[in-house]
């Protein structure tokens, strides 16, 4: 019947998703999937850094059913349900203190939107600065700020202006070290306020705080200060996108801990609600008193469903401990990953935080080596391991283990990346 199914039906799914892998998945349990044919895939993807407690968390799967039962949906604009309560009560206690403003959304890209639209509101100004490497979505406001890749917005303009692109601060690519990229970014950061986009136009500043679909890059400390200090001194909002990195990815709640930080502004989504669509802009509410009532909104933001699993996702991150895990598993991947570096000199760089680290792939002369990085990855899902790729050449593998993965787990999948090696590179 499955066969039947893929057969007479998959011709018929939209080629604008781009396949990777071509099984088709029965269920899946924690840090595997089981397909149709009977093989189980350690899967260090997480849908993209969105399954964090692992596939189908008992808990998150309990409270899915509960609230399933009880209400499927009450818009926010008439209906006032205790999931959303409960999961503004949770976040409160994880973001920082200055964070005490909340809306809901379904999707990064539909946080992201609403990010710059309260920045503007808040601000009275219109431009926007991003840096390059930029991922921010595929909407067309998003495609305007996003910079990663060409295929995310070509032939789609014109697209909204009043975005300024800046350097980030890649210290591999740049040929720099961690201070030079810092301060070389941080310049051209500064030239920019002079040169294109004045202050008094200048409505926010908005960065990933590890770089995601540009190639897990991970931005030094004085570069993240640096850009306080800037937008301090210009009188500019700073944003943080947190859609990838935040609820624990890093070993910490959000990236921004690691900068010892703090944002104006916060989009969230992912790992949020273990795999439910929900996403979030969280701000000062002094800023989102500026917001005037109703410029902003949406039928389904803050689904009672999807807010249910928000909340059973936090605590289950909280009680089960697993923020601590991913720094500890982390390091335990790092250190196995930088091995492999030692062996085989077209793994240029292995970087990251917490469960979110990437490993670049280059050729003899140092240049970005693309077909590598997909023969790997195919050659992994051979070897029974699921891996991504990312970075605007596309020659960085990225691992994105849930954060409650286990040490024998990781060292799975650290043999299955050897055997891959071996079988690629010989």
């Amino acid at each position: 019947m499955t066969v039947k199914l893929y057969e007479e039906n998959f011709p018929h799914m939209s080629p604008v998703w781009g396949r990777i892998f071509n099984f088709v998945a029965e269920r899946a349990e924690g840090s595997y999937i089981y397909t149709t044919d009977g093989k189980k895939l350690l899967d260090f993807t997480c849908g993209i850094g969105v399954t964090n407690t692992g596939h189908c968390h008992p808990k998150v799967v309990e409270a899915i059913r509960e609230q399933a039962g009880l209400f499927l949906h009450a818009q926010a604009n008439i209906v006032i349900h205790k999931p959303m309560l409960q999961l503004i009560e949770e976040v409160r206690k994880v973001v920082p203190s200055s964070i005490d403003g909340f809306f809901f959304s379904n999707s990064g890209a539909e946080a992201l939107e609403g990010a710059v639209k309260l920045a503007r509101a808040a601000t009275g100004k219109q431009n926007i600065i991003v840096f390059n490497g930029s991922f921010h979505g595929r909407t067309a406001g998003t495609m305007a700020l996003t910079t990663s890749k060409t295929i995310y917005r070509a032939g789609f303009g014109p697209l909204p202006s009043g975005v300024f692109v800046s350097p980030y601060p890649y210290a591999f690519r740049l040929g720099m070290s961690e201070e030079q990229a810092s301060q070389y970014a941080l310049s051209a950061l500064e030239e920019l306020l002079l040169s294109q986009t004045a202050p008094k136009e200048t409505a926010a500043i908005l960065i990933e705080p590890v770089l995601g679909e540009g190639g897990y890059v991970v931005p030094p400390v004085s570069f993240m200060k640096g850009l306080r200090e800037i937008a301090d001194k210009n009188g500019i909002l700073l944003i943080f996108d947190e859609v990838q990195s935040g609820f624990g990815r890093t070993g910490k709640w959000f990236a921004s801990e690691h900068f010892g930080v703090v944002p104006d502004i916060m989009t969230v989504a992912k790992g949020i609600a273990s795999g439910m669509p929900l996403s979030g802009v969280f701000s000062r509410l002094d800023l989102m008193k500026k917001w005037d009532v109703g410029s902003h909104g949406g039928t389904y933001g803050g689904n009672a469903v999807a807010c249910a699993a928000g909340v059973a996702t936090i605590r289950a991150m909280r009680d089960e401990k697993m923020i601590e895990n991913a720094a500890e598993r982390g390091i335990q991947l790092m250190t196995g990953l930088r091995k492999f570096q030692e062996e085989y000199p077209q793994i240029g760089d292995v970087r990251g935080l917490g469960l979110m680290i990437g490993t670049e792939l280059v050729d003899q002369k140092g240049k970005p080596d693309k077909n590598l990085s997909k023969a790997l990855a195919h050659s992994a899902e051979e070897h029974d391991l699921l891996l991504l790729t990312c970075g605007t050449y596309d020659n960085t593998i990225r691992w994105i283990p849930p954060l409650n993965v286990t040490s024998a787990q990781i060292n799975d999948g650290l043999q299955m990346f050897g055997d891959s090696l071996k079988a690629t590179l010989g």
